[in-house]
Parts: structure tokens; sequence; C-alpha cells
């Protein structure tokens, strides 16, 4: 069995749905899961914790328990997920993580491969690419919480670490799975501890991911998480054996607070189409009283609306909040009135939410006490539908802040029985 530790939410969604097409059965489990958790059939666990932006100590701390469980429920690999743009302080925590999970696995050489080009995300001579762009000249620079101001994964990385890092680069990649394994065995010879591998295409990884297939450690994103997965499943494919919606039609809502070029596109697109609700914080930075008037506010909405709350800002228009309340406070205030809102929102009917942001799923996860759920179809790749398991099922897609095109949340709260149906693949 293959254990995942996501350092976020929506990339534990993102990081299932690759072992899922590649044929594995995948469960997600929402925090460190207890001891009672009962598990149903599974090749992969994923364990989509909130470690992002925590403090060093702290992130280390929560991936060795989750790593712990996982082994200790029969996980003898281990993956750990970060995004495919390689969000990080430059203080850490991703470089961290990694040698506390190489320590308790006893890996020797642990590669590394951030690269997802189903996203967009590619990898040349160690240098990240977001579509066309230099990882440093996206909008990923200007990114509230973790500014990536370096597109270099090797320097990123080195920041982060005080082992060796080196490269392998496409060369090696694209002479195939047998000469990237001969090189990662030679640098691992040499002492080196973390090989940094370039990857373009769903090809390159697919051979990283055979060439790594016996490490007790592996690290990535989705993309290599994809061709892994292909090859422990012995490249039988993706089991077109969905499972059932159990929530059906209903009430729908979409909660965004990632400020990403992409989702500020989705929510201008929604606010055209539905009722919209903005949560102020510089107005009232108090999150129950931001909470109360956005429930009231819905509370006015016929019974078969759609709508949007949301706290996306426009780059300018965030540098403000941040000046006036500080980053952290304006995060904390508004990731709170969103876990209020969205518990809020099930006590009144809604049994279909739609996020976008992976620190606004984490809010909404935890306030609502998730736990874990299996796997539904995709709206976009990457953005699967997940059925909550318990008494009263609750269907969540927890989208990333730059995944879909610009008129997924208005398709996803529209989302009829079968959901994901209706889905965006091949955007």
């Amino acid at each position: 069995m293959i254990g995942v530790i996501a350092d976020d939410v929506t990339g534990g969604t993102d990081v299932a749905v690759a072992f899922r097409r590649a044929g594995l059965a995948t469960v997600i489990l929402f925090g460190s899961p207890d001891s009672e958790t009962i598990l149903p059939y599974h090749d992969a666990v994923v364990i989509a914790l909130k470690t992002r932006t925590l403090p060093v100590d702290d992130a280390v701390a929560e991936s060795l328990r989750a790593a712990e469980w996982l082994k200790n429920h029969g996980a003898s690999q281990l993956y750990f997920k970060y995004c495919s743009t390689f969000d990080s302080k430059p203080e850490g925590n991703i470089g961290q993580v990694a040698d506390a999970l190489a320590d308790l696995q006893g890996s020797r050489l642990t590669v590394v491969a951030p690269a997802s080009p189903e996203h967009r995300r590619t990898q040349y001579m160690g240098n990240l690419f977001v579509a066309e762009q230099p990882l440093a000249e996206s909008p990923m620079s200007h990114h509230p919480l973790t500014p990536m101001t370096d597109s270099n994964v090797v320097r990123l990385l080195s920041a982060q670490t005080e082992r060796p890092v080196e490269l392998v680069s496409q060369k090696t990649v694209r002479a195939g799975a047998r000469a990237i394994r001969e090189y990662l065995d030679e640098m691992a010879g040499r002492g080196v501890r973390y090989a940094v591998t370039d990857a373009i295409t769903a090809k390159d990884l697919q051979a990283i991911g055979d060439a790594c297939r016996d490490d007790v450690l592996v690290t990535g994103a989705a993309g290599l998480a994809g061709g892994l997965g292909r090859s422990l499943a012995g490249n039988r494919g993706s089991s077109q054996d969905h499972e059932q919606d159990p929530v059906g039609t209903g009430r729908a809502v979409a909660l965004a607070g990632s400020c990403s070029a992409r989702t500020r596109e989705q929510v201008s697109y929604m606010r055209e189409q539905e009722p919209s609700f903005f949560l102020d914080a510089v107005a009232n930075p108090d999150p129950v009283q931001l909470a109360e008037s956005a429930l009231a506010w819905f509370g006015t909405l016929p019974h078969d609306a759609r709508p949007l709350i949301y706290s996306t800002l426009e780059p300018g228009e965030l540098r403000r909040t941040q000046e006036i309340l500080g980053t952290e406070r304006s995060s904390a205030i508004l990731e709170k009135a969103t876990g209020l809102i969205a518990r809020g929102l099930v006590e009144r009917g809604v049994r279909r939410i739609v996020t976008a942001g992976g620190e606004t799923s984490g809010a909404v996860v935890q306030a609502l006490g998730v736990q874990g759920g299996t796997i539904g179809t995709e709206m976009a790749p990457g953005v699967p539908w997940i059925y909550t398991t318990g008494e009263i099922p609750i269907a969540l897609l927890l989208k990333s802040g730059n995944f879909g095109d610009p008129g997924m949340l208005v398709q996803a709260v529209h989302a009829d029985a079968n959901a994901g149906e209706a889905s965006l693949a091949g955007h």
C-alpha cells in the first residue's frame, strides 16, 4: 500500500484523483486520523493535512504523525505531495518535512518532481514554469501567503535543507527509466540526498515513476503521482466504475477565498450569473459577524438560488487589506468566517459546497468536521467531487485556486444528480 501525505486539502484531492485514474483504489482522509478510523478496501490512502503555511516544527510534527499512522496501517512506500508550483516560504517547510520523512523511511536519495504538465506546470534545467512563464514571473510571485520569487527548484529546496540537492536534467529523463534509475543510484553513491528531476511531458513523468517505483519515499505533485500509480498498478489503467453520487440534486453554494488569477476570473464570471455576497474583512474584522451577515443574506434568497460567497480580491485590494489588517490576521479572519458560513449553510440544508482555494477548502473541511470521503468524478483535471461519509452525505468540490476554466464555479453549483458528468475535462 502507498501512503500519501499532502500539505493541503486541495492538493490531497488532486493526488487522490491521480492515483484513482491510475487504477488504484484510493481513500482520502482529512487531517490526522485516529486509531478508530476504519478504511474501506484500498491500494492508496491519502491524508490531506493543512501544513503548507505552518511553522516548520508544526508542519514536521503533523506530517510525521500522519506518516506513522500510514505505516502502522500497512504503507511500505510514502509519497509527500506538495503543489506543482512548489508553494512554500523561503524558510520552509517542504525541505524540512522531506528531511523528516526521509529519516523515518531510511531513504538514501529522494526524488523531487513538482512538474504537472496536465496543469501546465513543467520543469526544465531545474526551472519551474507555469504555462509559458517562469514561476517567478507568473501570478504565483504575488501569492499572499507563499509568494514564489525564484523559479529554480534546486535553489528553492536548497534554502530549506542542509542536505545535498542536485538536478536530474531533461537529457537523462528522456533517456528513459533505466537511465534515470542508474543516475539516481550514482547520485546516492556520491552522497546526494535530493534529486530534483526535470519533466516536460506525461511521458517524462511515467519514466520517472517507473524509475522510483520501489523507492521508500517519493515526493512531487499530482503529475508524478500519476506516473508512479500507473507503474504500481501494472499499467492496468483507470477504472470506469465511478462512485454513485449519494447527494443528488439540492441546494448548492460556492465559497471562494483564493486570490489567484484564475479564481479571480471565475469569481468575476459567477458574479455576472448568480447572486453574490462579498466578505469584507476591512469593514468588519469580526469573523462571527461576517459569517452571520452572509448567512442572513443567504436566507433572503430563493430556494433554487446557486449563490457565491467570496473574499477574493484583486492584487491592489489585497495589498490594501493586508496593510490594514496584516497578512496573517486577514487570512485568519476570513478562514474562520468561511468555516462558520459552511457550517451554517449545511444547517440550512445545503448539501453541495464548492470551494476555491487551498486555505479556504481546509477551513471548510475543518469546520464541517469532515474526516474523509470517496472520490467521485472530476469537474476539471484534478478537481473531483468528494462524497463525505456519515449519516447525511455532503458533496464537496475542493478546488485549488489556479484550477479550472472561467466558468467552472457556475457549472459546479449547477451540477445535477450525476455530478461531474457535465465535466470540464480537457480544460
